[in-house]
């Protein structure tokens, strides 16, 4: 596993401490979890194509349910 630094302004950086504690996590801990939330997040095109698709065949659906 990799490590990365990065920089955050002091209010950010306050920020992430407060949702941290709110959460009873380190913000290291809160900062990576998002990252690979992000990381792992499906395209918005990809969304916006399932988005349409399922609407366009709702009735489909919902008579071979």
């Amino acid at each position: 596993m990799s490590s990365i630094t990065i920089t955050l302004s002091d209010d950010h950086l306050a920020k992430l401490r407060e949702i941290a504690t709110r959460y009873n996590v380190k913000p290291e801990d809160l900062a990576r979890v998002s990252i690979e939330e992000l990381l792992t997040r499906p395209e918005e095109s990809f969304q916006q194509a399932a988005d349409y698709i399922l609407h366009k065949n709702a009735e489909l659906y919902r008579r071979l349910a």
